[in-house]
């Protein structure tokens, strides 16, 4: 997918729009009062996960999209 702005052509990269999903699927399920701190959060909470092993969101994301 790209979106044209000002005469250039940007990819979005592989996976963000899964991430951006999961993000907006938790806002609209936990109706936080301070969206931008529960973001911070959500993608802490994330990092945290891929550093211990866990499943990295972007690349699962990623194999989702092709």
């Amino acid at each position: 997918m790209s979106i044209a702005s000002a005469n250039t052509n940007m990819r979005v990269p592989a996976g963000f729009r899964n991430l951006l999903e999961g993000l907006a699927r938790e806002v609209l399920r936990g109706q936080p009062a301070d969206v931008v701190a529960f973001a911070a959060q959500y993608f802490q909470k994330l990092l945290e996960q891929r550093d211990a092993g866990g499943v990295d969101p972007v690349a699962w994301g990623a194999m989702l999209e092709d």
